[in-house]
């Protein structure tokens, strides 16, 4: 299946044109139509800020008409004409960032209109593998299209840093610490500044389990990587107590053998697409776990792309994931999306990896276009579900229903220095 290689250098083609072109179309500035006035021939999409101005994604700028203006999110919005993918050409109300109802939607003197004809419309994206305590970048990530991120290790310190706000406007869900053995990975790497706490008995292990489901943590990380690791008897015990938590359980994998006692251990998922070829009975035992495919981030290979391909065709539940802070674009990683396609996966099951399978295994509200959803979605120029790699150049990106600034996508992120 990967062993194709003109299909993979067909596809970097296609990349490589993808990312040169950019996105052509701009939106112009959006206004509200007075009464009576036809909704489906202007085109817009206005960002907002503190001021209550109204910028386009093009260079167009200009004031939101409608009430609200101090805080668009909470004034009446209403994206109109667009194709909600999986539903069709529908107008979308947003009422304090919330999604409050799909269809023909009257419309009133008082509405901010966001025009959308001619665009497609799908939930922002989440990325289930990052590191913002490693490499800080909330603002050009949600630029590039991601609502949710799952911090995958990052010291203590992240707890405080998510309630003062330092990762707005994501919303962020984190594991704290991976937990390792003394001496074990990744305390003696990257992760030397507490991204690692270490645990010598299977008392710490339990402890460091209770300490981080209290600070709020969604979910606990082990580290199974060769070298010192926990033993098997501390393991499973973390498993057990993480689940009584009701936290999911994610274990760093890279290994066929190492994903295979993960899975035995009965953990929820691996934090990577394995590296070492999978045997069959690896890929057998991974089946209905979930694994986040951060292919980018190890170079693309074949191998691990193989294994993506093969789990997913045994039953494994993948999301979209980029390492974040290993890898080094904020947003939807078009090169991602492009190995994800490489190992098998076609362009629906790309965007659901991106959106509602994640949400699904998250326990979030994101990652669909509902009544009662956060109106966090993404206009794209074209239908991703034929083209997934238009998921990477949104022309506008709305969270919560303001829209980001796509002028900082695909900025730097800040390097964090460890406390």
């Amino acid at each position: 299946m990967i062993g194709d290689h003109g299909r993979r250098f067909r596809l970097l083609g296609l990349l490589a044109l993808t990312l040169a072109c950019g996105s052509t179309s701009a939106l112009s500035e959006a206004t509200a139509p007075t009464e009576g006035e036809s909704t489906g021939e202007t085109t817009g999409a206005p960002s907002t800020g503190s001021s209550g101005s109204s910028t386009g994604a093009g260079d167009t700028t200009g004031d939101t008409t409608g009430e609200g203006e101090g805080d668009p999110s909470a004034a009446l919005q209403v994206i109109r004409g667009g194709t909600i993918v999986g539903l069709g050409v529908a107008d979308i109300a947003i009422v304090d960032g919330v999604i409050t109802e799909i269809g023909a939607i009257e419309t009133t003197p008082e509405e901010v209109t966001i025009a959308a004809a001619g665009r497609w419309i799908v939930p922002a994206g989440i990325d289930s593998h990052v590191h913002l305590d490693y490499l800080r970048a909330p603002l050009p990530m949600a630029a590039g299209g991601i609502a949710v991120a799952v911090d995958l290790a990052a010291p203590i310190a992240v707890f405080d840093e998510r309630k003062a706000g330092e990762f707005a406007p994501l919303e962020l869900l984190v594991a704290g610490p991976m937990l390792a053995a003394p001496g074990g990975y990744p305390t003696q790497s990257w992760g030397s500044g507490g991204f690692g706490v270490e645990c010598a008995s299977t008392e710490e292990a339990l402890a460091a389990v209770d300490d981080l489901a209290d600070r709020g943590a969604s979910l606990i990380k082990i580290s199974l990587e060769n070298g010192p690791r926990l033993s098997d008897e501390t393991i499973a015990a973390v498993v057990t107590r993480a689940h009584e938590r009701d936290l999911r359980v994610l274990a760093h994998a890279l290994g066929d053998a190492d994903a295979a006692a993960a899975a035995a251990f009965g953990v929820d998922g691996l934090a990577h697409t394995p590296l070492e070829p999978l045997s069959p009975a690896t890929i057998a035992a991974l089946d209905g776990l979930a694994v986040i495919s951060t292919l980018h981030a190890f170079g693309s290979g074949e191998t691990a792309m193989s294994n993506l391909g093969a789990l997913h065709d045994a039953g494994a539940t993948i999301l979209y994931g980029t390492d974040f802070g290993n890898s080094v674009t904020p947003g939807i990683d078009p090169i991602e999306l492009m190995s994800m396609l490489a190992a098998g996966l076609d362009p629906p099951e790309v965007l659901a990896a991106l959106t509602s399978t994640p949400a699904a295994f998250w326990g979030l509200a994101h990652g669909r276009v509902e009544v009662g959803a956060p109106a966090s979605v993404l206009l794209l120029s074209g239908d991703p579900t034929s083209d997934a790699l238009l998921l990477a150049t949104p022309e506008a990106v709305y969270l919560d229903g303001v829209l980001q600034d796509i002028g900082l996508r695909g900025g730097g992120g800040i390097a964090v220095e460890p406390k």
